[in-house]
């Protein structure tokens, strides 16, 4: 059995990736980098077929681009049996997990099972059945010293990380309200685009993609990375109950439509498969399960989460986010809609004047600045804009490299963070017990 203690030696020879059915472009993105303290020869386990090559492409044009090339070398497995192969093989410790969500959670636990540590892509749940599964995976990692860890790659990014910053800050932020249902004091929605482009080219997402029973309903899905944040920047690194501290009031789906066209454009597939259909209005609209939303209570402060799917972003935009901390003395707002070019942008809002307010403003950035040096502010109508320097900005997919990065020193600490695991589970229990409930 591979356990921490052998696996994570400064001897990149010790640390091996094993790639499971790699059907989503996450799992090529982890390796959009090298990393010292990993073996460039990854071995990737699938039963073949277009997901497996557009992997495969994606890794060999990082491998070939000019600048800063990577070095991996992929050895593949395929056939039917390939989840069989890879436990009787082994051929690495750590398996990154990033595709199909249906079985996800019975291969995680497999994999601990077989005494291997597991990256996986979010969800590493879908549904509360997968729930309960994953809590028994956590469990039986715990016992084997063995790390299971979910990719979130929302806490990289540099507004969220300067959003919880300033929350901590109570001259200027003061508490964080409770809210009500109504009014809640944390707010969180994100817009997602079905078409969009990952390193330079247009995705082709595999048909399953657009099946609940498969990839998940939006608000299991994207939706851990809301809550993800919410916890994470709320309440940075307490320990939070999931029986104890979280209560969901309410939850609901509602669909996407896509066109047949635009389904086609999107996967390449002239026509919807048969486990799409039932999903099929007129037969030619796609209902997805787009589009989700969850009122809960997180220790005490209400909160709603809006995860949302669109089939294109507008010119010039992509990806959106939207989240407000609102507290005592000041709300703290992202915004990434048309005004500000797409691009995040925090605010600082003041609830009071804001002349007397100034003087805390500048007195907080200037502290910042032994952090993230450069980061200033704007004066704007309502408050101030957090003007963040570009270098600061790095872009989505090269979060993952920094989750990757974080993994590989709790591998080598042998540990993760007190609080992660029971924060994981909460995450994926509200996320899976709000879709029973939205289900019902």
């Amino acid at each position: 059995m591979n356990n921490v203690s052998n696996s994570t030696s400064a001897n990149h020879q010790n640390i091996k990736i094993i790639t499971l059915d790699p059907g989503h472009f996450h799992a090529a993105l982890v390796q959009k980098e090298m990393y010292a303290g990993i073996d460039p020869e990854v071995t990737v386990y699938a039963p073949g077929g277009a997901e497996l090559e557009a992997h495969l492409a994606l890794v060999k044009q990082y491998n070939e681009r000019a600048e800063n090339p990577t070095k991996w070398v992929e050895k593949v497995y395929t056939g039917s049996d390939y989840f069989e192969k890879m436990l009787s093989e082994k051929k690495g410790n750590v398996v990154v997990l990033s595709g199909n969500n249906r079985q996800k959670t019975e291969y995680i636990n497999k994999a601990i099972d077989a005494g291997l540590h597991v990256l996986g892509d979010k969800p590493m749940a879908i549904n509360f059945q997968n729930f309960n599964l994953l809590q028994a995976a956590f469990a039986k990692a715990a016992q084997k010293k063995l790390l299971l860890y979910d990719i979130m790659t929302e806490r990289s990014e540099i507004t969220n990380i300067l959003q919880r910053e300033f929350a901590q800050v109570p001259e200027l932020f003061g508490e964080l309200k409770k809210g009500t249902a109504d009014d809640p004091s944390v707010i969180i929605e994100s817009v997602h685009f079905f078409y969009k482009f990952v390193s330079g080219k247009v995705l082709t997402r595999p048909a399953w993609f657009f099946d609940p029973t498969q990839q998940g309903d939006a608000i299991a899905d994207v939706g851990t990375h809301l809550i993800d944040l919410v916890q994470w920047e709320c309440f940075p690194e307490e320990t939070i109950d999931y029986k104890r501290d979280i209560k969901i009031n309410s939850a609901r789906i509602w669909p996407e439509p896509l066109t047949i066209s635009q389904f086609s454009l999107i996967t390449k597939q002239s026509a919807f498969p048969e486990f799409l259909k039932q999903y099929v209005k007129n037969d030619t609209i796609l209902q997805t399960h787009g589009n989700g939303e969850i009122n809960y209570t997180l220790k005490d402060v209400h909160v709603k989460t809006i995860a949302r799917w669109e089939y294109k972003a507008p010119p010039g935009g992509g990806d959106t986010h939207y989240s407000i901390l609102k507290g005592t003395k000041s709300n703290l707002e992202i915004k990434q809609g048309k005004e500000e070019a797409y691009q995040p942008t925090l605010y600082i809002i003041p609830n009071g004047s804001q002349n007397s307010f100034e003087s805390t403003v500048r007195n907080t950035i200037s502290k910042l600045n032994n952090t993230y040096a450069g980061v200033t502010t704007e004066k704007t109508a309502n408050g101030w804009k957090v003007v963040i320097p570009q270098s600061y900005k790095i872009g989505h997919e090269a979060h993952f490299g920094q989750v990757m990065t974080r993994y590989l020193q709790y591998l080598k600490d042998k540990k993760l963070p007190e609080w992660e695991v029971p924060n994981m589970l909460a995450k994926y229990y509200t996320a899976t017990k709000a879709l029973e409930m939205a289900t019902k």
